[in-house]
């Protein structure tokens, strides 16, 4: 069996401010919380390419699913990272986040072999890399940052 994986989940202290951050702050495009008619069921969906999803999953919730006690969130655990196509945009998605109440925790800046990257928290201290790499470009012209038409808060995926 080849792994694949499609919905990386995240725990969220609060689902609404979450979805703000990542739908109007970021751009990403979502239908909004659904599932809330049921217990332990509101959740909100990000698409981030054809077959890869982000979801936002109250912390309650997740450990309700999983059967297990909810545990302190601990940002050192993982880092999700963001390819982007030029090296501007790093700067760009940085800035993005920081005026959307994500928290710079290291700004941008040339890495090894050439590179260039920040390193933001989302409201939930989940921990984003933004990067640019020369020799690595980014898949497609989709990883420039998301700029969401104003008049369409709340796109369908």
């Amino acid at each position: 069996m080849k792994p694949h994986i499609s919905i990386i989940t995240l725990a969220v202290t609060n689902l609404e401010k979450s979805v703000r951050f990542y739908r109007d702050g970021l751009g990403l495009k979502t239908r909004g919380i659904v599932g809330a008619d049921y217990d332990y069921g509101a959740a909100a969906f990000f698409d981030l390419q054809p077959g890869l999803s982000l979801a936002l999953w109250p912390r309650e919730s997740l450990a309700h699913e999983a059967g297990i006690e909810p545990q302190p969130p601990a940002m050192t655990e993982f880092m999700l990272s963001h390819c982007v196509t030029e090296r501007e945009f790093v700067d760009e998605v940085m800035q993005q986040a920081a005026q959307s109440g994500g928290d710079v925790v290291k700004a941008a800046h040339d890495t090894l072999l050439g590179g260039y990257a920040g390193i933001f928290k989302d409201p939930d201290g989940h921990l984003w890399e933004v990067a640019w790499n020369p020799e690595t470009p980014a898949e497609s012209a989709d990883a420039a940052p998301a700029r969401q038409d104003t008049n369409d808060q709340n796109p369908a995926p």
